[in-house]
C-alpha cells in the first residue's frame, strides 16, 4: 500500500471527470477493498492495521462520493477550489427561485388536498427536471464552466430536498 491520496479518482485509477463508468468504479472499489480488508491484516502490526483501516475508510468515502452524480459534481468543484456553499450561498437565478416557489406551493396544495396522485406527478416532473439539469451540469464541468456548474449543483440540491420532502409527505398521507 502506498500513501493515502487526496484525490478519489486517483485512488480508484479512474479518469477525473463527471462522466463515470459505474462498473469501472465498482470494480476499482472492490479491488481496493480486497487489498485493505481487515482479515488480510489480522496478524499485522497495530500500525499496519491502522493504515489499512484508513485506506478502507477513504475507499468507502470515495466510493460513496463518486457513485452519486451530485456528490461527484460537488467533489469535482471542490478539486477546482470552488465551494458550492449551498448552506450559505443561496443566490440563484430568479426563474429558478420562482420555480422553487411554484413547486413548494404545489406540494403544500397536494398535501392539503390529500392528493397523492398530484404528489406523484410532481415527483416525476422533478425527476425529469433533475435529469436535464444533470446533463447540463456534466457539460459545464467538462468545459470548466465552474460557476454555472456550482449554481446547477445548488439547484440540484434543492430538487433533491424537494423530492425527499414529497416522498415523506406521500408516506405520511398513506399512513394517516
Amino acid at each position: 500500500m502506498s500513501a493515502l491520496t487526496d484525490n478519489y479518482f486517483t485512488l480508484f485509477d479512474l479518469p477525473q471527470g463527471f462522466a463515470l463508468d459505474a462498473e469501472a468504479l465498482e470494480a476499482a472499489y472492490r479491488a481496493v477493498q480486497s487489498r485493505v480488508h481487515p482479515d488480510r491484516f489480522a496478524s499485522a502490526s497495530d500500525a499496519e492495521r491502522r493504515v489499512a483501516m484508513q485506506w478502507a475508510a477513504q475507499a468507502n468515502a470515495a466510493y460513496r462520493t463518486l457513485r452519486d452524480p451530485l456528490q461527484r459534481a460537488t467533489y469535482l468543484l471542490t478539486l477546482q477550489g470552488i465551494d458550492v456553499g449551498a448552506e450559505n450561498n443561496t443566490a440563484m437565478a430568479p426563474d429558478f427561485l420562482m420555480q422553487q416557489m411554484e413547486w413548494r406551493e404545489a406540494i403544500d396544495d397536494a398535501v392539503a388536498a390529500r392528493n397523492i396522485g398530484a404528489l406523484d406527478a410532481l415527483a416525476r416532473s422533478l425527476r425529469d427536471d433533475r435529469r436535464v439539469r444533470l446533463s447540463k451540469l456534466g457539460d459545464w464541468l467538462d468545459s470548466a464552466a465552474w460557476q454555472p456548474a456550482a449554481e446547477a449543483v445548488r439547484q440540484l440540491m434543492f430538487i433533491a430536498r424537494a423530492e425527499e420532502d414529497i416522498a415523506q409527505r406521500i408516506e405520511m398521507l398513506e399512513n394517516a
